[in-house]
């Protein structure tokens, strides 16, 4: 059961890459959303959100897992964070490949300068203070690309 929990706070053991690791599970995130694109079509969107709220406590809890197995407070090896977080990146959205890799740059900028509040929330303790920033970090990438699509919209251009 070890191995098993491991394999999944590690991103399926992206968490393990050298160089870095957050981005190696945020990759891990957007692969997930692709397949789910592929599996569901038009429908992936419902996927997406079912699977943040659904999914949200257990991975909280294998965060919580992640911190005991290292033996650190918020390991880099524990990425299932990301994995959530970029969700929330692309939530809502109807699968598209531009908006997909937006949301991938604009996470993990967001990830990497952690804007307030997201600076202050990683101070949390155990996996609640492991993925709260990170799902901060995804809704503010949300709303750039809510707010980008929109200008573009006004302005006649379609990113679609």
């Amino acid at each position: 059961m070890r191995k098993f929990q491991e394999f999944l706070f590690t991103g399926f053991y992206a968490g393990y890459s050298p160089i870095a690791p957050g981005t190696a599970g945020s990759l891990v995130g957007m692969a997930l959303y692709f397949l789910w694109y592929l599996a569901f079509g038009e429908m992936s969107w419902v996927v997406n959100l079912a699977a943040v709220l659904v999914l949200f406590y257990p991975f909280m809890r294998l965060a919580d897992a992640g911190e005991r197995f290292f033996g650190v407070k918020d390991p880099g090896q524990v990425v299932i964070d990301e994995v959530v977080g970029y969700w929330i990146s692309v939530l809502f959205y109807p699968f598209n490949l531009k908006i997909a890799l937006t949301a991938f740059l604009i996470f993990r900028l967001m990830d990497i300068i952690k804007p307030w509040p997201i600076n202050r929330l990683q101070r949390l303790r155990g996996g609640i203070g492991i993925m709260i920033d990170d799902c901060v970090a995804g809704v503010y990438t949300n709303l750039i690309i809510l707010i980008t699509v929109l200008v573009l919209k006004l302005m006649h251009m379609d990113i679609y």
